[in-house]
C-alpha cells in the first residue's frame, strides 16, 4: 500500500510556502505577536546595581568549591621509572650532533587562582596589563589576595586545568525551565568584522542550546558545522520541547530529539514531505492541522536571537590568539552570562 497518498503533502507544502510568505511581508502574517515579557524594573535595577558585587563574590565561592583534576600518576611513574634509559638511549643517538640542556620542571601553579583571574578579566573585559592593575585594586573581592604579573594573567587562558575547573561550574550553575531553543552565530575576532556587511569573513562559531529565560544549557566551540554540533548537544541537554530554525531541518535530528524526551519544533523547508519517522510525522501533521499553535510555540526561538545579541554586545569581539585561550574565554563569558541571567529570575521569583 502506497502510504504517500494518505498524507496531504501537497497541501503541506503549499502551506509553508504561505508561511513564508507571511515571515517576509507582515501583512500577510496568520498569527498575532505575543505581547513581550513585562520587566520587573525593580529586581532589573536591583540585578544591576548588585551586579559587579555579586559577580565578584561568586567568582570566589564558585571557584573554591571545585575539585581539581587528579594527576595522571601511571604515566607520571612510568615517566620517571623510564627516564635513565630513555635518556641514555638518547645521549648515545645524538650527543654528536647536538646538545641536551638539562630537564627543566614545571614550576607548579594554582589552579583555582589562574580560574579566578580569568573571570575577573572577562567581567571586566581587561587586557592583560589592565588586569594587573585592576587585580592589584579589587581582586581580594574575588579571593585574588596577591600582586599578579600581567604575564600570568595571559598564561592563565593557555591552561587545559582551568577549563576543567571552568566546566565543572558551568555544570553546576544552571538549570532549565524546559522551554528549549537552540541555533548558531558567529563571535567576531576584529572590530572590522561585520557580519551584515562582511558575511565570508572568519569568525569563530558557537553553537548553543538556551532556555526561555536565556540561560545556556550546552554549547560548541569547536568549529563544527552548527548541524553536525546539534546532534552532540541535545544529548546534554533535558527539556520538554526544542526549538530549532530551517538550517536543523534533518530527519535524523528530529528523531533523536523525540527519542530523548523532547518535543521537536523544527521549521519545514517547502519542498519537504510529511512522510517519514513518528516523531517527523507528528512534527509537520501538527503542524499542517494548527499552524497557529504550532508557530506561536516555535517563535519562541526568539530568545535564542536576543541571547546571540546580548551576548555580544556585552562581552565584544573575540580578544584571544589560541584556540583553546579563546575557548576558555568563551566559556567564562557563558558562566558569568548564565549568572546575571539568574541573579535576575531570583529576584522576579521571589
Amino acid at each position: 500500500m502506497n502510504t504517500k497518498k494518505k498524507l496531504p503533502n501537497e497541501k503541506f507544502r503549499k502551506l509553508v510556502k504561505f508561511v513564508n510568505e507571511g515571515r517576509e511581508d507582515k501583512t500577510k502574517k496568520i498569527y498575532e505577536d505575543k505581547e513581550p515579557r513585562k520587566i520587573n524594573w525593580k529586581a532589573y535595577n536591583f540585578s544591576q546595581i548588585n551586579n559587579i558585587k555579586e559577580s565578584l563574590i561568586f567568582i570566589n565561592e564558585e571557584v573554591e568549591r571545585c575539585f581539581l583534576q587528579p594527576r595522571n600518576w601511571k604515566a607520571y611513574n612510568f615517566s620517571q621509572i623510564n627516564n635513565i634509559k630513555e635518556s641514555l638511549i638518547f645521549i648515545n643517538e645524538e650527543v654528536e650532533r647536538c646538545f641536551l640542556p638539562p630537564r627543566k620542571v614545571g614550576k607548579p601553579f594554582n589552579v583555582k587562582l589562574y580560574t579566578k583571574i580569568v573571570l575577573v578579566c572577562e567581567m571586566f573585559s581587561l587586557t592583560e596589563r589592565n588586569a594587573q592593575g585592576f587585580i592589584e585594586v579589587f581582586g581580594c573581592i574575588a579571593g585574588i589576595c596577591e600582586k599578579i604579573d600581567d604575564r600570568v594573567i595571559g598564561n592563565a587562558y593557555n591552561k587545559k586545568e582551568v577549563a576543567f575547573v571552568l566546566k565543572q561550574i558551568f555544570d553546576k550553575r544552571k538549570d532549565s525551565d524546559g522551554i528549549l531553543a537552540g541555533d548558531g552565530t558567529g563571535l567576531e575576532t576584529s572590530r572590522r568584522q561585520n557580519y551584515g556587511k562582511e558575511k565570508t569573513s572568519t569568525k569563530e562559531f558557537l553553537t548553543s542550546i538556551i532556555d526561555s529565560r536565556e540561560i545556556i544549557q550546552a554549547f560548541d566551540f569547536s568549529g563544527k558545522d552548527e548541524n553536525h554540533a546539534m546532534h552532540s548537544l541535545i544529548e546534554e541537554v533535558e527539556g520538554e520541547s526544542l526549538r530549532l530554525d530551517a538550517g536543523f531541518n534533518d530527519r535524523k535530528l528530529v528523531r533523536k530529539i523525540a527519542e530523548l524526551g523532547m518535543l521537536p519544533y523544527v521549521y519545514p523547508y517547502k519542498s519537504n514531505d510529511i512522510n517519514g519517522s513518528e516523531a517527523w510525522k507528528e512534527m509537520y501533521l501538527e503542524f499542517f492541522t494548527d499552524v497557529i499553535f504550532w508557530l506561536q510555540e516555535y517563535y519562541q526561538r526568539v530568545h535564542c536571537e536576543s541571547f546571540h545579541s546580548s551576548f555580544k554586545r556585552v562581552f565584544g569581539i573575540i580578544r584571544k590568539i589560541r584556540g583553546h585561550s579563546k575557548f576558555i574565554q568563551v566559556m567564562a563569558r557563558i558562566i558569568l552570562h548564565n549568572r546575571a541571567r539568574l541573579s535576575y529570575f531570583k529576584r522576579v521569583e521571589g
